[in-house]
């Protein structure tokens, strides 16, 4: 239900939209245990089935339901779904391209999208509310424990504690995801570089254009050149930002 509301009230925010529709599917038992709380599967260029967003029911009544609709916004629209569908219709660019993971851009996406939740009016009540903030607490822990793990040399006990202290997730997502970040240095940093960056593109280029700015054609330029790295992004919204000056 959550993800059909948020295709309703994007079209506002968005000139490309996904021509790829996107599917609920529950993770499968065989690897629930050790998978995280939600993933997206892309669909693959030829269409010959939907994108999946993976939600993970294992051990349900551990896990809350307050972060459900970040969660959404995040691994489907206008998060990766939507990021990941344009990115496939640019038949224009060649396939390295349309598919590159660049993480502080694709991931960068998915925090934005938590963001627009906001302005989408997708967080109705305290709890959503609750929720999208406290997924801001776990990305801004996830920089304390990447830099304790890999420049101070923490022990994973060490990381799992500060994440239990300091986030209010259950005690086996605090686990798994420090056995991630112990084998992905940086993957979990360049989350919120990548977030930031588009949000401060983004801040510049209103502050420039003033009334000329279009919220609308700026998410075009993040997304209709496939994945960037940011200093080329910065220097795509900088071009657009020249030309209608």
């Amino acid at each position: 239900e959550g993800m059909h509301e948020c295709y309703k009230r994007i079209p506002p925010l968005f000139h490309s939209l996904p021509e790829a529709p996107c599917e609920l599917k529950e993770v499968e038992d065989y690897k629930a245990a050790s998978s995280p709380q939600a993933y997206y599967y892309p669909a693959p260029e030829d269409g010959s089935r939907p994108g999946y967003y993976f939600l993970n029911t294992h051990d349900l009544s551990s896990r809350p339901l307050y972060n459900m609709t970040a969660l959404t916004l995040h691994e489907a629209v206008p998060g990766h779904h939507l990021q990941i569908a344009v990115a496939q219709s640019l038949k224009h660019l060649p396939y390295f391209r349309r598919g590159m993971i660049l993480t502080a851009y694709v991931e960068g996406w998915g925090l934005y999208s938590e963001y627009l939740g906001y302005e989408l009016d997708m967080y109705t009540d305290p709890y959503q509310r609750y929720g999208a903030l406290s997924f801001e607490i776990w990305r801004a822990c996830r920089l304390v424990v990447d830099t304790g793990l890999h420049h101070k040399k923490w022990t994973r006990e060490e990381a799992i504690d500060y994440l239990l202290t300091n986030t209010p997730n259950p005690e086996n997502d605090c686990i798994k995801a420090i056995e991630r970040y112990i084998v992905m240095p940086g993957q979990a940093t360049a989350y919120k570089i990548g977030m930031i960056k588009i949000q401060d593109l983004r801040e510049d280029a209103k502050a420039r254009l003033g009334d000329k700015f279009d919220i609308r054609e700026y998410h075009d330029v993040v997304l209709k050149s496939g994945p960037l790295p940011l200093s080329v992004l910065e220097e795509q919204v900088n071009a657009w930002v020249e030309s209608k000056g």
